[in-house]
């Protein structure tokens, strides 16, 4: 973000900071409900799949909390993993989750699984704070999941998950942002660069 112009940069942390006081703000109710239309469209998009393995983020700051869904995809024959900081700003790893996975905290204190035990995803569940139409998404500005994204050969399909508020017209991405593959929202589906048109079209059914 350095090589940014300075405008970029306060332009992203005052968005950065707005999504997040909508979120922190949805009533619980209205947060559940969304959550929910969102989680049944993710459901559409990924159950056609043949079952592979998926990483997710344990939810922070209101995010939609996916669990119920990777507890599907798991009893379907799938694989989980989280996405975890080993070593700052530095790629993550993809640590092997299941229900009763013991947990530990990363250094931002998020909840991750306690093994050294990891996988690489074939998919890849990103919360969003923000989110352009050509798919730059805007998180808590450490850089990870570029970083992640940029080391993983082949890389996961990578799919941005958040509610409707957090789409805006330009998030001003910077050099070394990667643009997701799909945004799932309460309100649609869209895709972004080279997801499966048959999903695309059994998700937006």
């Amino acid at each position: 973000m350095a090589d940014q112009p300075d405008q970029s940069v306060a332009v992203r942390a005052a968005l950065r900071r707005e999504k997040i006081a909508t979120r922190l703000a949805l009533p619980a109710e209205q947060h559940g409900t969304l959550s929910l239309r969102i989680l049944d469209r993710l459901s559409q998009l990924l159950q056609p799949r043949s079952p592979g393995t998926i990483a997710f983020c344990w939810p922070v700051r209101a995010e939609v909390d996916c669990r119920a869904l990777i507890l599907d995809l798991i009893r379907s024959g799938w694989q989980a993993a989280m996405p975890t900081v080993t070593t700052l700003n530095a790629p993550m790893q993809y640590r092997v989750w299941e229900p009763a996975a013991p947990m530990t905290t990363d250094p931002y204190g998020i909840p991750v699984p306690q093994t050294v035990q990891c996988l690489s995803p074939d998919v890849l569940l990103l919360p969003l704070v923000a989110c352009d139409p050509n798919g730059y998404r805007l998180g808590y500005g450490g850089g990870y999941f570029d970083r992640t994204l940029a080391a993983n050969v082949p890389r996961p399909l990578a799919i941005g998950v958040g509610f409707e508020f957090a789409i805006v017209p330009n998030i001003y991405p910077g050099p070394h942002d990667i643009p997701l593959d799909i945004i799932v929202t309460e309100a649609m589906v869209r895709q972004v660069r080279r997801a499966d048109a048959t999903l695309m079209s059994k998700a937006q059914a």
